[in-house]
Protein backbone atom coordinates (compact mmCIF):
# COMPACT_ATOMS: atom_id res chain seq x y z
CA UNK A 1 0.00 0.00 0.00
CA UNK A 2 2.42 2.31 0.63
CA UNK A 3 4.74 1.49 -2.37
CA UNK A 4 1.62 2.09 -4.06
CA UNK A 5 0.62 5.12 -2.53
CA UNK A 6 4.02 7.46 -3.28
CA UNK A 7 4.63 5.49 -6.96
CA UNK A 8 0.96 6.55 -7.38
CA UNK A 9 1.44 10.29 -5.73
CA UNK A 10 4.88 11.09 -8.05
CA UNK A 11 3.48 10.25 -11.30
CA UNK A 12 0.23 11.89 -11.27
CA UNK A 13 2.36 15.06 -9.59
CA UNK A 14 4.79 14.46 -12.40
CA UNK A 15 1.96 14.55 -15.05
CA UNK A 16 0.01 17.40 -13.82
CA UNK A 17 3.48 19.67 -13.53
CA UNK A 18 4.61 18.75 -17.08
CA UNK A 19 0.57 19.38 -18.65
CA UNK A 20 1.18 23.10 -16.67
CA UNK A 21 4.43 23.32 -18.95
CA UNK A 22 2.96 22.86 -21.78
CA UNK A 23 -0.07 25.13 -21.34
CA UNK A 24 -2.61 22.55 -21.36
CA UNK A 25 -4.33 23.44 -18.16
CA UNK A 26 -6.61 26.13 -17.75
CA UNK A 27 -7.53 27.87 -14.23
CA UNK A 28 -10.66 30.30 -13.94
CA UNK A 29 -12.13 32.26 -11.07
CA UNK A 30 -10.15 32.40 -7.99
CA UNK A 31 -7.61 29.90 -9.25
CA UNK A 32 -6.05 32.14 -11.87
CA UNK A 33 -3.29 32.81 -10.47
CA UNK A 34 -1.88 29.09 -10.79
CA UNK A 35 -1.04 30.24 -14.12
CA UNK A 36 2.28 31.39 -12.90
CA UNK A 37 4.91 28.66 -12.66
CA UNK A 38 6.08 29.26 -9.33
CA UNK A 39 2.34 29.64 -7.85
CA UNK A 40 1.82 26.37 -9.26
CA UNK A 41 4.20 24.57 -7.67
CA UNK A 42 4.18 25.95 -3.97
CA UNK A 43 0.14 24.64 -4.01
CA UNK A 44 1.29 21.32 -5.47
CA UNK A 45 4.21 21.55 -2.55
CA UNK A 46 1.91 20.14 0.47
CA UNK A 47 0.28 17.38 -2.37
CA UNK A 48 3.79 16.06 -2.28
CA UNK A 49 3.85 15.55 1.63
CA UNK A 50 0.53 14.10 1.76
CA UNK A 51 -0.28 10.34 2.03
CA UNK A 52 -2.18 9.32 -0.71
CA UNK A 53 -4.81 6.74 -0.65
CA UNK A 54 -4.52 3.82 -2.67
CA UNK A 55 -6.32 1.42 -0.76
CA UNK A 56 -10.04 0.64 0.13
CA UNK A 57 -11.74 -1.36 2.46
CA UNK A 58 -14.34 -4.19 1.79
CA UNK A 59 -17.95 -2.71 0.94
CA UNK A 60 -20.34 -3.65 3.91
CA UNK A 61 -22.92 -4.92 1.47
CA UNK A 62 -20.75 -6.86 -0.57
CA UNK A 63 -19.36 -6.29 -4.31
CA UNK A 64 -22.61 -7.13 -5.63
CA UNK A 65 -23.83 -3.77 -4.20
CA UNK A 66 -20.85 -1.75 -5.35
CA UNK A 67 -21.57 -3.33 -9.19
CA UNK A 68 -25.32 -1.94 -8.97
CA UNK A 69 -24.27 1.00 -7.35
CA UNK A 70 -21.68 1.73 -10.10
CA UNK A 71 -23.84 0.28 -13.08
CA UNK A 72 -26.45 3.38 -12.37
CA UNK A 73 -23.72 6.21 -13.23
CA UNK A 74 -21.61 4.44 -16.32
CA UNK A 75 -24.40 5.69 -19.19
CA UNK A 76 -25.52 8.72 -17.40
CA UNK A 77 -24.72 12.33 -19.12
CA UNK A 78 -23.73 15.14 -16.46
CA UNK A 79 -27.16 16.52 -15.94
CA UNK A 80 -30.60 14.98 -17.33
CA UNK A 81 -32.84 16.82 -19.42
CA UNK A 82 -35.70 16.31 -16.18
CA UNK A 83 -33.38 18.84 -14.51
CA UNK A 84 -33.38 21.47 -16.90
CA UNK A 85 -35.75 24.09 -16.12
CA UNK A 86 -35.15 27.92 -18.32
CA UNK A 87 -32.67 28.55 -20.59
CA UNK A 88 -33.01 32.60 -21.42
CA UNK A 89 -31.13 36.06 -21.54
CA UNK A 90 -30.09 35.43 -17.37
CA UNK A 91 -28.53 31.91 -18.35
CA UNK A 92 -29.13 27.87 -17.39
CA UNK A 93 -31.68 27.71 -14.56
CA UNK A 94 -31.63 23.95 -13.14
CA UNK A 95 -32.09 21.56 -10.36
CA UNK A 96 -29.46 21.17 -7.55
CA UNK A 97 -29.42 19.20 -4.64
CA UNK A 98 -26.69 20.08 -1.94
CA UNK A 99 -25.68 17.63 -0.27
CA UNK A 100 -24.59 20.05 2.92
CA UNK A 101 -28.30 20.36 3.94
CA UNK A 102 -31.00 18.69 5.23
CA UNK A 103 -35.27 18.10 4.19
CA UNK A 104 -36.59 20.32 1.93
CA UNK A 105 -34.15 23.23 1.49
CA UNK A 106 -31.49 20.46 0.39
CA UNK A 107 -33.47 20.69 -2.65
CA UNK A 108 -33.57 23.94 -4.66
CA UNK A 109 -32.49 25.46 -8.24
CA UNK A 110 -29.31 27.50 -9.61
CA UNK A 111 -28.89 29.95 -12.18
CA UNK A 112 -25.61 29.75 -14.20
CA UNK A 113 -24.16 31.85 -17.34
CA UNK A 114 -24.33 30.01 -20.33
CA UNK A 115 -20.60 29.87 -20.45
CA UNK A 116 -20.08 28.89 -16.87
CA UNK A 117 -22.74 26.16 -17.24
CA UNK A 118 -20.70 24.56 -20.71
CA UNK A 119 -17.75 24.70 -18.96
CA UNK A 120 -18.97 22.75 -15.55
CA UNK A 121 -21.09 20.46 -18.38
CA UNK A 122 -17.65 19.32 -19.36
CA UNK A 123 -15.30 18.94 -16.44
CA UNK A 124 -17.39 15.53 -16.77
CA UNK A 125 -16.18 14.60 -20.58
CA UNK A 126 -13.67 12.33 -20.33
CA UNK A 127 -9.81 13.55 -21.78
CA UNK A 128 -8.85 11.56 -25.02
CA UNK A 129 -7.50 8.07 -23.85
CA UNK A 130 -9.73 7.51 -21.10
CA UNK A 131 -12.45 5.22 -20.78
CA UNK A 132 -15.27 5.37 -18.61
CA UNK A 133 -15.72 1.52 -19.09
CA UNK A 134 -12.31 -0.47 -19.33
CA UNK A 135 -12.40 -4.31 -20.20
CA UNK A 136 -9.64 -6.82 -19.20
CA UNK A 137 -8.89 -10.08 -20.46
CA UNK A 138 -11.03 -11.88 -22.98
CA UNK A 139 -13.03 -8.48 -23.10
CA UNK A 140 -10.30 -6.42 -23.79
CA UNK A 141 -10.72 -3.49 -26.72
CA UNK A 142 -7.47 -3.92 -28.02
CA UNK A 143 -7.40 -8.12 -28.83
CA UNK A 144 -11.60 -8.60 -28.07
CA UNK A 145 -12.14 -10.04 -31.33
CA UNK A 146 -9.31 -11.94 -31.57
CA UNK A 147 -9.82 -13.33 -28.07
CA UNK A 148 -13.49 -14.01 -28.67
CA UNK A 149 -12.79 -16.02 -32.18
CA UNK A 150 -10.02 -17.74 -30.65
CA UNK A 151 -12.13 -18.81 -27.61
CA UNK A 152 -15.20 -19.96 -29.89
CA UNK A 153 -12.32 -22.18 -32.08
CA UNK A 154 -11.26 -23.64 -28.81
CA UNK A 155 -14.43 -24.52 -27.75
CA UNK A 156 -15.80 -26.09 -30.34
CA UNK A 157 -12.62 -27.95 -31.07
CA UNK A 158 -12.63 -29.68 -27.36
CA UNK A 159 -16.91 -30.34 -28.16
CA UNK A 160 -17.03 -31.14 -31.56
CA UNK A 161 -20.22 -30.70 -33.56
CA UNK A 162 -21.09 -34.12 -33.75
CA UNK A 163 -20.73 -35.53 -30.24
CA UNK A 164 -23.40 -32.44 -29.73
CA UNK A 165 -25.94 -34.06 -32.49
CA UNK A 166 -25.03 -37.49 -31.01
CA UNK A 167 -26.25 -36.46 -27.45
CA UNK A 168 -29.68 -34.27 -28.64
CA UNK A 169 -30.16 -37.56 -30.08
CA UNK A 170 -30.20 -39.80 -27.59
CA UNK A 171 -31.51 -37.66 -25.33
CA UNK A 172 -34.64 -36.88 -28.05
CA UNK A 173 -35.11 -40.60 -28.08
CA UNK A 174 -35.03 -41.04 -24.38
CA UNK A 175 -37.68 -38.66 -24.14
CA UNK A 176 -40.13 -40.14 -27.02
CA UNK A 177 -39.47 -43.82 -25.04
CA UNK A 178 -40.82 -42.09 -22.11
CA UNK A 179 -43.44 -39.85 -22.99
CA UNK A 180 -44.60 -41.47 -25.88
CA UNK A 181 -44.23 -38.14 -28.42
CA UNK A 182 -41.88 -35.81 -29.79
CA UNK A 183 -41.23 -32.26 -28.12
CA UNK A 184 -41.10 -28.92 -30.28
CA UNK A 185 -39.61 -27.64 -27.36
CA UNK A 186 -35.56 -27.53 -27.47
CA UNK A 187 -33.10 -26.18 -24.88
CA UNK A 188 -30.57 -23.41 -27.34
CA UNK A 189 -28.15 -24.22 -25.93
CA UNK A 190 -27.62 -27.86 -25.51
CA UNK A 191 -30.52 -29.05 -27.41
CA UNK A 192 -31.94 -30.87 -25.07
CA UNK A 193 -36.01 -31.52 -24.95
CA UNK A 194 -37.38 -29.64 -22.42
CA UNK A 195 -40.66 -30.28 -20.50
CA UNK A 196 -43.49 -27.65 -19.60
CA UNK A 197 -43.99 -27.95 -15.65
CA UNK A 198 -45.95 -24.19 -15.66
CA UNK A 199 -47.77 -22.13 -17.46
CA UNK A 200 -48.79 -18.55 -16.98
CA UNK A 201 -51.54 -16.64 -18.27
CA UNK A 202 -52.40 -13.02 -17.96
CA UNK A 203 -54.02 -11.68 -14.80
CA UNK A 204 -54.14 -15.65 -13.29
CA UNK A 205 -51.82 -17.11 -10.94
CA UNK A 206 -49.48 -20.48 -12.85
CA UNK A 207 -50.87 -23.89 -12.73
CA UNK A 208 -49.50 -27.08 -13.43
CA UNK A 209 -50.53 -28.60 -17.08
CA UNK A 210 -53.11 -31.13 -17.20
CA UNK A 211 -51.74 -34.79 -16.25
CA UNK A 212 -48.59 -33.09 -15.12
CA UNK A 213 -47.43 -35.38 -11.60
CA UNK A 214 -43.75 -33.87 -11.00
CA UNK A 215 -41.46 -31.75 -12.90
CA UNK A 216 -39.01 -32.47 -14.86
Amino acid sequence: MRVLSRLFRRLFLEKLTEAHRRGTLQFFGEHQGLVEAETFANWLAPLRQAEWVVYAKRPFAGPAAVLAYLARYTHRVAIANSRLIAMNERGVTFKCKDYRRKGRVRYNTMTLEPVEFIRRFLLHVLPSGFHRIRHYGLLANTTRKHNLAHARERLMGSTSQAAVDARTQDADAAHEAESGAATPWLCPDCGAPMTIIETFERGHLPRAPPGQIEAA
